[in-house]
């Protein structure tokens, strides 16, 4: 690669000696010409030869003068016809890979070439800059075709995990939450669709469980989707579990109702999908050689943590909350969340100019890191780490579920092979890529598709109050109800108070005692729990219900009834029972308000929280059978 294009001769005479392939000539001297050159010939697979001018000049210097080659980068094909500068880079590849598309854009695509040429012409003039770049995006190692088999290898791994923590978490707690005598149960609330809605209800609510909604049934998905969850971590039938745990997972949720109407519930159902296309096309593991990856599967879950993160920072910008503006939004955040940690009470220690620098190094990770994804490695590299420690700080303060090891699953897909440790190996081998991989014909529509509705999401996550095209809406509408697209946004709106409701029984209706629940905050004295990554759904559903009123939530009149009732399994979700020998006469809650107690107040009377009565959540109430 040189400063100028010469005007050398596009066709080598008869006398000159044929290749038998083309040969792409540069110079040797270039250490950024080399490096590229021994990238490219990576993709080659032999169907193009590769030479410094220096060793080869001589062999074509009765057609093309040595300054030929020094002045830009030479392709000889075997007919004799020479190409140079950006036309040879891009017509090299297209020989190589057969299907890049590049050259023909160059030859077809209106300015396409003439701005190919110029930054040609820009990069030659400018070797040593060009170089410095080359080395500060890709760092040192050569410049080697980026793969992420071990990438997707321990992603695969991790969702086996999450998918298995998710599945066993919402178990536990099924007979509670759905169960005959739970708080939501399932056969009567699926009564109650298909009275409403008739034969549509099959569609508009996907669940296996149409087929039989007994507990049993519901425990026997659990434990299919646990022992499926195990043979992905061991890569056992890899499809064939993503397949089937994606419908377990998709019933599950639906069958859960208001219990399973989390983001990171639509997280996990999207990243599954996406990753049915993504697992190798094999029946049992290898350390041999690897299944080939579907690029196009390996973008949509790239473009599934963009959206993620992105949209996690422009709803907060865009809800009109002026805490996120003001930067004051974490002076509120450790203490009101769902479920802090301990941790939270001293991060709420730290002065208010640090709350307030943290807050902008959230928006610098949540607005530019998912740009840096797509970047050449180095800048990658620094967009996927800095989204993991993000989710490090979240998790050390919150207790956030599975939904933060979702998303550092998702950033280990950035990550490539040349990265992780080569376990004292000096050379890296050959890959061994055997098998077959989705074919594109299948997999360009699903990117299409994707693109095509991320739009409008993205776009609503800036202008929350605009609307769909109605092809788009209606488009969407059957995408929706699988859970497997979706529009995210956490922390949209901070809030800045903490109501906690306080559930109390008693035999008299004048004495009464108080249920304690395991981790949402009852006990001043108490410590904030770590639970994560197991999700205590009542526990949460609780913290919502505390911000809105008692007649906007039938499921908490359901669970005083329950309790009322003497429900064992509803019983089992809390931490306390005042009344072990029978459930009491009268129930009722109300309503306090929590604050972390500061330095002084904590050394004072070694409490984590004051509180403050507020008044009456829920009169109290009685069955009718008592008298």
């Amino acid at each position: 690669m040189g400063d100028t294009l010469l005007d050398c001769p596009d066709r080598l005479s008869r006398s000159a000696p044929p290749a038998e392939r083309p040969v792409l000539v540069y110079d040797g001297d270039c250490q950024f010409c080399s490096r590229w050159i021994l990238r490219w010939q990576h993709t080659f697979n032999g169907k193009v030869d590769v030479a410094p001018y220096q060793s080869v000049a001589t062999q074509f210097a009765e057609d093309l003068p040595i300054e030929c080659f020094q002045s830009a980068i030479r392709l000889i094909e075997p007919d004799g016809k020479v190409y140079g500068g950006a036309e040879a880079v891009f017509r090299a590849l297209n020989y190589a890979s057969g299907s890049c598309k590049s050259y023909w854009c160059y030859q077809h695509l209106p300015g396409f070439g003439i701005c190919a040429r110029a930054v040609y012409r820009v990069v030659a003039s400018h070797r040593g800059l060009a170089s410095l770049l080359t080395t500060a995006l890709w760092g040192k190692q050569p410049l080697e075709q980026t793969t992420y088999y071990r990438a997707r290898r321990l992603f695969l791994r991790l969702l086996g995990v999450i998918y298995l923590i998710a599945i066993v978490s919402f178990w536990v707690q099924a007979d509670a939450l759905v169960g005959h005598d739970g708080i939501a149960p399932l056969a009567q609330w699926l009564d109650q669709v298909r009275d409403r809605l008739g034969v549509q209800s099959y569609w508009l609510y996907p669940t296996l469980c149409w087929f039989n909604s007994t507990d049993w049934f519901l425990y026997g998905l659990c434990a299919t989707g646990a022992a499926l969850s195990v043979l992905l971590v061991f890569e056992v039938a890899p499809v064939l579990c993503l397949v089937l745990l994606w419908l377990i997972y998709l019933s599950i949720a639906v069958a859960g109702q208001l219990f399973m109407n989390f983001q990171w519930d639509y997280l996990l159902l999207e990243i599954g999908f996406f990753s049915i296309f993504l697992a190798p096309l094999r029946w049992l593991p290898s350390w041999q050689s690897q299944a080939p990856m579907s690029l196009w599967a390996h973008f949509i879950l790239r473009w599934l943590l963009f959206r993620l993160m992105f949209m996690s920072g422009v709803v907060k910008l865009t809800s009109g909350d002026q805490s996120w503006w003001n930067l004051t939004a974490l002076d509120y955040h450790y203490w009101t969340q769902p479920l802090p940690t301990p941790l939270a009470w001293w991060a709420n220690q730290l002065p208010a100019w640090f709350q307030a620098v943290s807050i902008g190094v959230m928006f610098a990770i949540e607005l530019v890191a998912p740009f840096l994804l797509f970047f050449p490695r180095r800048l990658r590299l620094l967009g996927a780490t800095s989204i993991i420690l993000l989710q490090v700080l979240i998790a050390a303060t919150g207790n956030y579920c599975f939904f933060n090891l979702l998303t550092v699953a998702l950033c280990l897909l950035s990550i490539d092979d040349s990265v992780w440790p080569r376990f004292g190996r000096k050379e890296r081998l050959p890959l061994k890529l055997t098998g077959l991989r989705w074919p594109s014909w299948l997999l360009i529509p699903v990117v299409v598709i994707v693109l095509s509705f991320s739009g409008p999401l993205l776009w609503q996550s800036f202008f929350p109050d605009s609307d769909w095209p109605p092809f788009m809406r209606e488009g969407y509408a059957y995408i929706e109800r699988f859970r497997s697209l979706n529009s995210y946004g956490l922390f949209r709106v901070m809030t800045t108070t903490r109501p906690e409701i306080i559930v109390e029984g008693s035999e008299d209706g004048v004495t009464w005692q108080p249920y304690e629940f395991k981790y949402q905050v009852g006990d001043v004295q108490r410590a904030p729990p770590i639970v994560a990554p197991h999700q205590p759904r009542l526990d949460w559903q609780l913290w919502f219900a505390a911000l809105g009123d008692v007649h906007e939530e039938p499921w908490f009149v359901n669970f005083l009834a329950r309790l009322l009732q003497g429900s064992q399994p509803v019983i089992r979700l809390l931490k306390t029972n005042p009344f072990p020998d029978s459930p009491p006469r009268y129930i009722r809650a109300k309503l306090y308000e929590y604050h972390f107690t500061t330095w002084e107040e904590r050394q004072k009377t070694g409490a984590w929280w004051t509180r403050e009565e507020k008044g009456m959540y829920c009169p109290a109430l009685t069955l009718r059978n008592h008298r």
